[in-house]
């Protein structure tokens, strides 16, 4: 798996990173049990300093997309899938608050597919 840095781009890098692994998850290139490049050989190849890797690598097992393996690395973390699981606790979250303002279940999902919409 290849990763790309846009420099000029508004999104720090480090978040770049971490959007482009958990895409690279969530559509299966990567899968689990896959090793990651070193935090060192990953910022060599991108051109970045260690700390912004290590963020990005941070921010991604806290996610529970990627688990550090102490010298032996990082891995992409068995998915019973993380995007699913962070997905369906955001959906939880949406149902719980609608339910609090009063929706019904049919308010709450017209709702849903308006935002689907844009």
């Amino acid at each position: 798996m290849k990763f790309t840095i846009d420099a000029s781009a508004a999104t720090p890098p480090y978040e770049q990173l971490r959007a482009q692994v958990t895409r690279a998850v969530a559509a299966g290139e990567l899968v689990g049990g896959a090793k990651l490049p070193t935090v060192r050989a990953l910022a060599e190849q991108l051109g970045l300093a260690a700390n912004t890797v290590a963020r990005a690598y941070r921010e991604l097992e806290a996610d529970g997309i990627i688990e550090t393996r102490g010298r032996a690395g990082s891995f992409v973390a068995p998915q019973g899938d993380a995007v699913q699981r962070q997905a369906l606790a955001a959906a939880r979250a949406y149902v719980e608050q609608a339910r609090r303002l009063g929706l019904d279940d049919a308010s709450a999902l017209d709702l849903v597919r308006a935002a689907q919409r844009g």
